[in-house]
């Protein structure tokens, strides 16, 4: 039998004057990550032979000019742009942008185009185009947690405009999609975040937004078979219940964002989902303070790469049966058991003794 290809994994280079190249070569210092996968780094020659030799490291690596031409067990360098770059790393500049911006787009071609299986974005300053596209999710993954947000980047003034029934309940289901067919996690329980704190009301302690958007988002994706529970204030969840779920979406950035990065003691990764291929980042920025100093972590780009490898497994097993699906012989009786077990005041998130307590 033939033996099963590894998967191809494309990697932007990122922005060519921070840490993407040090992240990148010393990852592929071990020879151990060959055996999981075929990386073909979409960047320059030159320019990883520029850090190399500032980082005095000793990474070897192939010069391609296709995706067709990688081998296995190398780490390949696709050629993306002929353009002679100037290096200056730890510092900010249009050149490294562009370049960054080309090999991002080469790789995207690629990968669409079946050439690559598995797509991972090193950081870079470009514009989070992927966030613009109403049908993409980014869901931010460290340890236990795994948070997406509704709304993307703006000022706190204008979240509650821009947060709608629709698009709660159209986040709601691409996470669950995700976490179903990526992650195979065969149930997921989704907490959907209130917008405003709770008030002393007990009676009545939610605001316009929870009222007229959230409450009645909940609702319909509970209609449609998704286990979506809340609202609950984020300082209740994230200060004790959060692990009770198998994703979280938040209503703005910091409200997401700032739990995941003080409750998660290792550098997180993000997985881009709702696309027609597995795209995921190491959630670490392009780090002008240390580039070049031989100091930064590669182990986010690694948990990129598994992250990564696993999605795209999982999705060819998730896909498989459903291909040729069985027609239905009986109806399925819902199972409301987990919904009582959630059906809880909204302000708080039961201790964990209390919950086995009562079960």
């Amino acid at each position: 039998m033939e033996q099963e290809r590894k998967p191809r994994v494309a990697i932007t280079h990122g922005d060519t004057n921070g840490v993407g190249y040090e992240l990148i070569l010393k990852t592929f210092e071990d020879p151990m990550m060959m055996e999981l996968c075929t990386p073909i780094i979409y960047g320059s020659a030159k320019v990883a032979t520029y850090h190399r030799k500032a980082l005095n490291m000793e990474t070897a690596f192939t010069t391609i000019s296709e995706a067709t031409e990688a081998k296995e067990n190398r780490l390949n360098i696709l050629t993306t742009f002929d353009d002679e770059i100037k290096v200056e790393i730890g510092q900010s500049s249009d050149e490294a942008t562009e370049a960054a911006r080309k090999a991002l787009k080469r790789a995207m071609v690629d990968v669409q185009q079946g050439l690559a299986d598995v797509l991972v974005m090193m950081p870079d300053n470009l514009p989070d185009f992927l966030s613009k596209e109403p049908e993409v999710l980014r869901i931010r993954i460290a340890e236990e947690l795994r948070i997406a947000l509704v709304t993307n980047l703006m000022a706190i003034k204008d979240v509650p405009e821009a947060i709608t029934k629709q698009k709660i309940i159209d986040k709601a289901k691409i996470m669950h999609r995700s976490l179903c067919r990526d992650l195979r996690i065969s149930s997921p329980r989704i907490a959907i975040l209130a917008l405003n704190p709770p008030t002393d009301n007990s009676d009545d302690p939610w605001g316009e937004e929870e009222k007229e958007m959230i409450i009645p988002a909940i609702e319909e994706l509970e209609k449609s078979g998704i286990q979506a529970f809340g609202p609950y204030a984020a300082d209740a969840l994230f200060g004790e219940g959060y692990s009770k779920f198998d994703g979280v979406l938040a209503m703005y950035h910091d409200q997401g964002m700032t739990p995941m990065k003080t409750l998660a003691t290792d550098e997180g990764v993000s997985l881009v989902t709702g696309m027609p291929f597995v795209c995921t980042r190491p959630e670490i920025g392009v780090r002008y303070d240390i580039a070049g100093k031989g100091c930064a972590d590669e182990s986010p780009l690694r948990h990129a790469i598994f992250l990564g490898i696993d999605a795209y497994r999982n999705r060819i097993n998730y896909d498989a049966p459903l291909a040729n699906p069985l027609p239905k012989l009986y109806k399925e009786k819902r199972d409301d058991s987990e919904k009582v077990r959630f059906a809880l005041p909204k302000t708080i998130v039961p201790k964990k003794e209390e919950t086995e307590k009562n079960q």
